[in-house]
């Protein structure tokens, strides 16, 4: 198949990369002319602006956008709704806020035009790995661009069949989804990231205790000087919590235990807190996404206001004073 692609960063040009090996043609555009040259030199057919990719590509056209959430893909859409005709589609694989799907979709059908929403997973890593897709949108165009999305999935692999699937939908089992309508992609993203964020904060938090379980607060005979890579890679190796993400703690500590090249300021890219407003607004109690959403918050100051007001009350009441230093 033929797909536009729109944003050649560190997601975006690999997925163009993947299709590529595919044997799948992609049109290929970014503000930034050099990223288009270099997809260009690796068989994608480059293109100078958004018109120049409408017009290689051929009806019904699909361009797929990877771009931040927000006016990035809001401004690309715009652009690209007049230069298209009745029946091509818009994919949106970038972190989009779901309720934006919906009013997209609703704008994007009264001018005859289709709107696909592509929850992408996978990362830097997506090229060799495969991307890990949870798509919303109508079934007749889920299901014809299917070649494209089979080819970005990682496939099978090496994991053993989940019991009792035999009569489910076995684009599950390859790595992707039809999550449902237009909005129901970016949901399942969207919490999927959430989740993300407990998983890191518990790992983070784990690995916190045992780095301080040498401290010197504690009695000579309760100390341990634990080696924190042997500890992560032994948890990789058929323990109950191994997961990619703590191969990536295994390769970070291996490389250097005492992860001087961070600062600890952690950013939150949106889908946290989309996460937690969903909850609310379906009462569903979420403790540990939000105490993790709230301890990246945490990371971006050297001291809360709220954290001095303890200092204060505990002075008050005990006249406890702050430890310097």
């Amino acid at each position: 198949m033929q797909l536009g692609v729109v944003g050649l960063g560190r997601m975006g040009g690999n997925i163009a990369r993947r299709l590529m090996r595919n044997g799948h043609e992609c049109v290929v555009f970014d503000r930034d002319p050099a990223a288009v040259r270099r997809l260009s030199e690796e068989g994608a057919v480059g293109a100078g602006d958004l018109a120049g990719l409408v017009a290689r590509l051929r009806a019904p056209r699909a361009v797929w956008l990877m771009l931040p959430a927000g006016a990035a893909t809001e401004d690309a859409i715009a652009a690209l709704t007049p230069l298209l005709d009745e029946g091509d589609v818009i994919l949106d694989g970038g972190n989009s806020f779901w309720k934006d799907d919906i009013r997209r979709a609703r704008a994007l059908a009264a001018k005859g035009l289709h709107y696909v929403d592509v929850g992408t997973s996978g990362g830097v890593w997506g090229l060799e790995r495969g991307y890990c897709m949870m798509i919303g949108g109508d079934t007749g165009v889920v299901d014809r661009l299917d070649p494209i999305f089979a080819a970005l999935a990682p496939g099978p692999g090496a994991l053993p069949r989940t019991p009792h699937r035999e009569s489910r939908e076995p684009r599950a089992e390859r790595g992707y989804i039809h999550a449902g309508p237009n909005g129901a992609g970016h949901f399942v993203k969207m919490v999927h990231n959430g989740i993300e964020y407990g998983l890191m904060q518990a790992y983070a938090e784990g690995f916190d205790i045992l780095k301080n379980a040498a401290s010197e607060a504690l009695p000579p005979e309760e100390r341990f000087d634990l080696d924190l890579a042997d500890i992560a890679e032994v948890w990789r190796r058929g323990s109950v919590i191994s997961s990619w993400l703590l191969d990536l703690i295994a390769a970070a500590l291996a490389e250097d235990e005492a992860l001087a090249a961070f600062s600890g300021t952690v950013e939150d890219s949106g889908e946290g807190r989309w996460t937690i407003l969903a909850a609310i607004a379906e009462a569903v109690p979420v403790e540990v996404l939000s105490a993790a959403l709230y301890a990246r918050f945490r990371s971006r100051q050297k001291h809360t206001f709220a954290e001095k007001l303890l200092s204060a009350m505990r002075r008050g009441f005990g006249g406890h004073v702050e430890r310097q230093g």
